[in-house]
């Protein structure tokens, strides 16, 4: 267990601009609320949250992320609330360490909610800021390293699959390989032990021969880049079993005849020298058809980026080789952890982060769809489908999924142009709208006003926003049809922080939410806030819910009110009028 000396010495070495204090108090903070507490195996509690924070320190992460890494069970676990942490910390931490205690509480109750549903509230709760997440995958990637310490089998059993299914496929989202690697075989050892022990033991028995094959095959390139004169760094890495046992079963064959277990990097200075290798391997030896990919020009959808490529090397032997700036190997690492590089301060610019606009377009997604296994389908399609490349008449990019069609081409360009969608045109010729689109390809989308879509475009598209969008046309379809004249009638009395807008934020929220204010009354007023009755109609109960569920998600305080006295301020009116009649 790092000490509180060692844990900052860790973080100087990268971050010269830390927050010494807040770094000394969280540790500090963190031993005081965990001191008599004990994890399953045992130990002190205080071994888990300072293991995130030495994760995180890995990862090379700020410092208000790593006092998140030592804080993030102190509101779950112990006497601490959010007030206090917010206190001594300020609100930046006290929000990470909220919306990871928010994540936490999901875990003990996925038996009684859908995979989909996890997920949803998930994302929910990162959607705000990245770093939750972050915290999130350093906690579970310790929590699966001690997970044998876990006497409940079922409860590993759901732990490992709940990582194999999530939190493995989100780390590799994010670009964070080695956190992926490591989560999937974790998984694997406990989903699969038979498997995995197979695989492990096999690889023993030829270690030796790999090793000497690793130095033979590094000679044969380093001659070859040294005799043209490039400087670089030749790493080999072994695939973890997990990775072996996948690609057994995808190219249906056995370990011995699988001959690219060890993986090669060749880590350069710039762009233009990866292209100069690149070249320099193709002509010294044969490549494998099939094996070359440049992700470079086109970067997976994770913004991952190298050149693959696989060649009959030195020795006769079948090699795979990535080839990659130190920029891009520091990201296929680290992942968007990569992007604070501490060059004049701890922050993080905003555009780095824009390609994790995929996290918003989930919540759109789950805010317009009420159904969780929609967006379980969209995030799955979301996180694994590398990308390919198309352009609009105008030259605008798009970029979808591989074997993705022009049905999701319209919807990635705007919904109403999906909706409205009738034919189009893949370089100048007309083409069926289930044709897989090619890097490349120039589509015009014909369209028609009166047109709508085909439920059966569902079985061709291959985005999530293009199948959640027609499901979402054709549902709002039915509940017009189905729309009755039925109302219903509910009052919510909610305190509103005495700040100017927040009044006119809940009113939008609750006409956003198709529902109708009948009547507002204030019943009292406080220092930091006011006390509204909202009486409400009600069209359709299902936006309700969703009024409620969004209230919760921004902490407004409320209660329901189903028995309230109907029309009580009418009352008043007429009660007012009948005395000023008896008067007269």
């Amino acid at each position: 267990m790092l000490n509180q000396e060692d844990l900052i010495k860790k973080i100087k070495n990268y971050n010269k601009f830390l927050n010494l204090e807040t770094l000394s108090k969280a540790y500090t903070f963190a031993l005081n609320a965990h001191k008599n507490q004990k994890r399953d195996s045992g130990d002190p509690y205080l071994t888990h949250p300072i293991a995130v924070a030495d994760i995180l320190t890995d990862l090379k992460l700020d410092s208000a992320t790593i006092a998140t890494g030592l804080l993030h069970d102190t509101i779950e676990d112990t006497n601490a609330t959010y007030k206090a942490v917010e206190k001594e910390f300020g609100k930046e931490v006290a929000d990470l360490v909220d919306g990871v205690t928010k994540i936490s509480a999901l875990e003990d109750r996925i038996i009684e909610n859908s995979k989909a549903e996890n997920i949803r509230k998930l994302i929910l709760a990162t959607s705000k800021d990245i770093r939750v997440l972050i915290v999130k995958l350093a906690d579970r990637l310790h929590n699966m390293r001690t997970l044998d310490s876990v006497s409940d089998e079922n409860r590993r059993e759901r732990i490992a699959r709940e990582t194999m299914e999530i939190y493995a496929p989100l780390s590799d989202r994010m670009g964070m390989n080695y956190i992926r690697d490591e989560l999937e075989d974790l998984s694997f050892q406990k989903l699969n032990p038979e498997a995995r022990n197979l695989v492990v033991e096999r690889l023993l028995i030829n270690k030796k021969n790999r090793e000497n094959n690793f130095k033979e095959i590094s000679k044969g390139f380093n001659k070859v880049l040294k005799k043209s004169g490039i400087i670089a760094k030749i790493v080999g890495r072994e695939k973890t079993p997990f990775s072996i046992w996948k690609k057994m079963q995808t190219k249906r064959v056995s370990l011995e005849q699988l001959t690219d277990i060890i993986g090669f990097r060749i880590i350069v200075d710039d762009i233009e020298t990866c292209y100069k290798v690149l070249g320099l391997f193709h002509s010294n030896w044969s490549t494998i058809p099939g094996g070359f990919k440049d992700y470079i020009s086109t970067p997976k959808i994770n913004n991952y980026k190298s050149i693959h490529t696989a060649v009959i090397g030195p020795n006769k032997e079948r090699v795979e080789i990535q080839i990659r700036t130190y920029q891009m190997h520091e990201f296929a690492e680290r992942g968007i952890a990569s992007h604070w590089i501490y060059k004049s301060s701890e922050k993080v610019s905003h555009l780095a982060l824009k390609e994790y606009d995929w996290l918003r377009d989930l919540v759109e997604i789950m805010e317009k769809d009420s159904n969780p296994e929609h967006y379980l389908e969209y995030t799955k399609l979301q996180m694994f489908h590398d990308n390919v490349f198309c352009f609009t008449p105008k030259g605008e990019v798009i970029k979808l999924p591989k074997g993705a069609t022009p049905i999701d081409f319209a919807y990635a360009v705007h919904t109403r142009i999906g909706d409205t969608l009738t034919s189009c045109e893949i370089n100048g010729r007309g083409s069926p709208l289930q044709s897989a689109l090619k890097n490349g390809d120039l589509v015009k989308i014909i369209g028609s006003k009166n047109a709508s879509p085909s439920l059966n475009w569902i079985s061709y598209a291959k985005t999530g926003k293009a199948r959640a969008s027609i499901r979402r046309f054709w549902q709002i379809k039915k509940n017009i049809y189905q729309k009755t004249d039925k109302k219903y009638v509910s009052s919510l009395c909610i305190k509103i922080p005495d700040i100017p807008g927040k009044l006119g934020e809940v009113s939008s929220l609750i006409g956003f939410h198709e529902n109708n204010i009948a009547n507002m009354e204030i019943i009292s007023k406080k220092n930091d806030y006011l006390e509204f009755i909202f009486d409400i109609q009600i069209n359709d109960l299902k936006n309700y819910r969703n009024l409620i569920s969004e209230l919760k998600l921004k902490d407004y305080k409320f209660k329901i009110i189903r028995h309230r006295k109907k029309d009580a301020f009418l009352q008043r009116i007429f009660k007012n009028f009948k005395r000023n009649r008896s008067i007269t």
